[in-house]
């Protein structure tokens, strides 16, 4: 004769239900982790985090504002440079400008400096063409050529910027 099965237990018997394993919430608790740590780094590195808490980038937290500095510039003298272009047709331009320099110390070694400058600026105004001088684009051109020009030649001082007062092609 066979024997009947074991009765089966209740299933609202804690004791005697089978141990579910604590591996799937171990590892759902470990990836909960890692995706908040992901996410609180891709919003620290886009920028976003650093901005909700007051913080720029890469800088540690401001304790006292810097004070922006007041602008030195220097005069240059007026320049006066035929262009490159139609041989039966001569085009000039004249320019009035000014530069902008980092400190007041380097006004001293920019006007040291300044036979150098006015020599770099005019053999490079010679070889452009009026057509270069055109339109908002032109302008901006001539000052970034200027500006990498006039810190080629007052190294170690440095310049910011260059500012056209007037400019005239004719």
């Amino acid at each position: 004769m066979s024997k009947p099965p074991p009765p089966s237990p209740a299933p609202d018997d804690p004791g005697t239900a089978p141990p579910k394993s604590g591996k799937k919430k171990l590892i759902l608790l470990a990836a909960a982790v890692v995706g908040l740590l992901g996410g609180a780094a891709g919003l620290w590195f886009t920028g976003v985090l650093p901005n909700l808490l007051g913080l720029k980038h890469g800088e540690p937290p401001r304790e006292e504002a810097a004070k922006p500095k007041a602008p030195v510039y220097v005069e240059l003298p007026d320049m006066v440079a035929n262009l490159n272009g139609d041989p039966r047709h001569p085009s000039y331009l004249k320019l009035q400008s000014r530069l902008e320099v980092y400190s007041a110390e380097d006004v001293e070694k920019v006007k040291q400096a300044m036979p150098r400058v006015l020599d770099l600026f005019q053999t490079y105004l010679r070889e452009m063409r009026p057509e270069e001088l055109r339109g908002s684009a032109g302008t901006y051109r001539l000052r970034e050529e200027l500006i990498a020009r006039a810190n080629v030649a007052v190294v170690p001082a440095r310049v910011l910027d260059v500012l056209f007062t007037q400019i005239l092609i004719q």
